[in-house]
């Protein structure tokens, strides 16, 4: 599995048996996503994985794009001078991204992200995209 670029990598060997393994390791600088509902919870990149690869479900898009995708957008967060950010926000952030990227993938994560609730909500981010 491919990780991330913003990521320490971490050769290590066990002492008894002498397996060695890989680990990455990654700044915990908590940043807070405000829900529409009210409530907060961490950032989760993972999170933000499955919805991605949801989008781009085959897709011509790899795993490094996407998390070089996701890193882009947590050293976006990390570089401001907020701990908490909305997920609507984030949502926002995948969008602009995602539209440079694949317009099919766009258009699936904003079905979702927007919830679009009939087909002229559907056309009509269609035709933003023209």
């Amino acid at each position: 599995m491919q990780e991330s670029t913003n990521a320490i990598k971490r050769r290590r060997e066990c002492r008894s048996c002498g397996y060695r393994f890989t680990t990455f390791e990654r700044c915990e600088d908590p940043i807070e996503v405000l829900k529409s509902d009210g409530t907060t919870q961490p950032f989760d990149r993972n999170k933000l994985m499955v919805g991605l690869m949801r989008a781009t479900s085959k897709r011509d898009i790899d795993l490094p794009q996407l998390n070089a995708l996701i890193d882009d957008i947590e050293l976006e967060l990390r570089g401001g001078t907020r701990t908490a950010v909305s997920s609507h926000d984030i949502g926002d952030m995948v969008l602009k991204r995602l539209e440079k990227l694949d317009k099919v993938a766009y258009i699936r994560f904003a079905s979702v992200y927007r919830d679009f609730q009939d087909i002229d909500e559907f056309l009509s981010e269609l035709d933003k995209l023209r």
